[in-house]
């Protein structure tokens, strides 16, 4: 099969790979036909990191099923199919709890199997295969990983209707966000440095937005809330951004309220000096998320697949680029390039 391996300078090459196989009755194998291109991803573009190197990337896809081990009942040969990337070791104390999002393991079970998706063809358990309603797209699916990220970040928050939320980034996840909590009856403010995509994010149904380059976003946040500050702020923008983003996110929020840290952090020790005086004696909750996984009995992939079926969430403007699989270099510096190119989510089709 074709498939896209990181080089050892944090670009791809293009080239032929073994297809995966079944290596057990409960897994399933889909041909990939949409994979995307996320902030996490971008984290790793043109970086020299040997651990990665030769590998299969790419954690936002979907496609069809091609193939399913004997023990498979919930899809079959021909299905449409959105792929959970989100995979722990099955067996830990955190797994066992459903809470597989963070299992120790994670990123070696999960880039071994479903997590592969600038490749033609992915192998896993059944249990991440959710089949596509009919009026669901290849690239409205491919956004659900995406969404489904921000949906575990609103329920860690305990986000209720009429909540003031400020979301620092307006990438896919920070408009993903922005959107969710939009949609959950809360007032939302949301800062970037990309003119583009706030002028996107006005059309998805921002009450308010900063363009931090030029503008005091802590006051705007404070104005936009009467003084008080938000109830919630979301940090979304997250990498090498974190020193500068997350003191952000703790001086907009109110007392008693909650930072909920979505964006991802590089690996390693991050120095990041805060108000800690001020933070505990406002009681500020700072709430790490990571990934997604289950809320109470409900898978929230298949949540975030529900939303968008029933036309709750419109992911459709956030695809602003395309390109095949042969172009993931180009696709990758477009999205790297959002200043210059208005990128928001890239989607590459195989």
């Amino acid at each position: 099969m074709k498939a896209a391996l990181k080089t050892a300078e944090g670009t791809f090459i293009v080239t032929e790979v073994e297809r995966p196989i079944l290596p057990a009755s409960n897994f399933v194998l889909a041909r990939v036909r949409v994979a995307g291109i996320c902030g996490t991803d971008l984290r790793h573009w043109k970086k020299h990191e040997p651990e990665l190197e030769c590998h299969i990337m790419g954690h936002e896809l979907a496609g069809e099923v091609v193939e399913v081990g004997e023990g498979v009942t919930n899809v079959k040969p021909g299905d449409r199919v959105v792929i959970e990337t989100v995979m722990g070791d099955g067996v830990c104390d955190y797994c066992r709890i459903q809470r597989y999002n963070i299992c120790e393991h994670l990123y070696d079970v999960r880039t071994q199997y479903v997590s592969r998706a600038y490749g033609e063809y992915v192998a896993g358990p059944a249990e991440k295969f959710y089949k596509l309603p009919d009026h669901v797209s290849f690239e409205e699916a491919s956004l659900i990983d995406t969404f489904s990220v921000c949906l575990h970040a609103q329920h860690l928050s305990g986000l209720g209707i009429n909540d003031t939320v400020a979301v620092i980034g307006a990438g896919p996840i920070g408009l993903g966000q922005m959107m969710l909590a939009k949609a959950s009856g809360a007032d939302v403010i949301i800062c970037d440095v990309v003119d583009s995509a706030l002028e996107l994010a006005r059309e998805l149904g921002a009450d308010a937005v900063v363009n931090s380059a030029t503008e005091d976003a802590v006051e705007r946040v404070k104005a936009f809330t009467g003084g008080r500050g938000a109830d919630i702020v979301f940090e979304c923008a997250g990498g090498e951004s974190m020193p500068q983003t997350l003191p952000q996110a703790t001086r907009m929020v109110r007392r008693a309220g909650k930072v909920v840290i979505v964006g991802g952090f590089d690996a390693g020790e991050t120095a990041i000096p805060l108000e800690w005086q001020r933070i505990q004696m406002s009681e500020i909750q700072l709430i790490p998320s990571a990934s997604f996984a289950m809320h109470q009995i409900y898978r929230e992939q298949g949540m975030m697949l529900d939303l968008i079926a029933k036309g709750r969430i419109d992911v459709k403007k956030l695809i602003t680029h395309r390109f095949p699989l042969d172009r993931i270099n180009e696709a990758f510096d477009t999205a790297d390039r959002k200043q210059e190119t208005g990128a928001v989510f890239v989607a590459i089709t195989l």
